[in-house]
Order: C-alpha cells, then structure tokens, then sequence
C-alpha cells in the first residue's frame, strides 16, 4: 500500500527516528510480561484494555493501579471494583466484566503459553473476553509482547492512515472484515518504509498525542 502524502512520511521516519530507542524500551517491557506469564502481571493488563474503550488510557491504568493496591482486580466484587474506576465511561459494565473475565483468565494463560500464532489468541479473545473487541485484544497482546505484526487501530491510528491517503476514510464503525482490511494495508505500509507495524502504532500515537504510554 502506496502512500499518497510523502511530506507525511518524512515526518513518520523522523519521529521513529527520534523515539525508536523509547519504542524499544516499551517493548522490551511487554516482552518480559509476556515471557514471565503471571497470572497476576496478565490479568491487570487484560482489564486495563476492558476500561480503554472510549476511556483515557492514562486514566484506566491509574484505576488498574489503584484496584490492583487494594487487592480489588483479583477478589474484589463488581461493586467494590466500580467505585474505584472514577472517571472510566461505562464504569458499571465495565467492572461487571473485569469480574467475568477471571474465570477465562486460567484458559488465557495456558494458551498464551502453548499458542504461536496471534491471530488465533486474539480470535479467541474476540470470542471469549466480554468487552474486547479485535482492537482492544490487539492491544492486549502488544502490551505482553505478543502482537506480532498486529496493529491496534484506534481512532489516532486511523486518522494518520487517512490524511497519509492508505484508507479512504475513516470509518464509522469497524467490523472483523473491515478491521483485517485495514490492518492488512496498514502492515503492507509499514513493511514498505521498514518499520514493524506494531512500532508504526506507537509513532501514530505519538504524533497524535506528543506521548507514548502503553
């Protein structure tokens, strides 16, 4: 996939070039979650991607931090753990599915140890985790170091692939078909200026936000 918009990409070089080390580092970190396989280390980031949705991620994983504190995330009720998502949107649904999301977290773990192949994790994530969506399970796997060449497209990510002129608009809303779509031009993109896609999110996202968190 050919971008239109070469000024766009200059800028895309330059930023990876700036923060690449930063990017490294991210990665670095997610790779060791994901290679230690704690039960505990998991689950926190499995509900920090159930609040994200239409939430500020710097936020939610404040709200992770302060359950995870008061020994909430693991034994806490749906009520105990909703009064501690201040300022999460859809804070009642959310907390009623961080508490159903433990019972799948023993299956997760086992297959995130036995399983290769991505796609097929975050197939099932899609399938068995209420409240991940194919973008939020992509985040999940990139925040244990197992996304692979998987991109998260969020509204930051999607914008950048417009003005670039790799998608024609932003779309609405994302079914599964769209979402591989999409993401397919995205990584023939990225492989196209040699930047692995999963580090491609994270220069959108700094050039949307002047940050990089998780």
């Amino acid at each position: 996939m050919k971008a239109k918009n070469n000024k766009e990409i200059v800028k895309i070089l330059s930023t990876y070039k700036k923060i690449g080390k930063d990017i490294q580092k991210k990665f670095s970190q997610f790779r060791k979650i994901g290679k230690r396989l704690k039960d505990k280390e998991i689950f926190k980031e499995l509900c920090f991607c159930i609040l994200t949705v239409q939430s500020k991620a710097e936020n939610c994983w404040k709200c992770i931090e302060s359950l995870d504190d008061a020994n909430l995330l693991e034994k806490g009720s749906s009520d105990e753990v909703m009064r501690r998502l201040k300022g999460v949107r859809f804070h009642k649904n959310k907390a009623k599915r961080i508490i159903e999301a433990r019972s799948s977290l023993q299956i997760l773990v086992r297959m995130l140890e036995y399983e290769t192949d991505s796609t097929q994790i975050r197939q099932w994530l899609v399938e068995n985790v209420n409240g991940l969506g194919m973008k939020e399970a992509t985040h999940f796997l990139r925040n244990i170091g197992k996304a692979d060449n998987l991109a998260i497209l969020d509204r930051h990510i999607l914008r950048r692939l417009h003005k670039l002129g790799i998608i024609e608009k932003i779309p609405e809303s994302l079914s599964i078909k769209n979402y591989l779509e999409i993401e397919k031009k995205m990584q023939i993109f990225a492989e196209s200026i040699k930047i692995p896609v999963n580090h491609l999110d994270f220069v959108f996202w700094y050039q949307e936000t002047g940050r990089i968190f998780k």
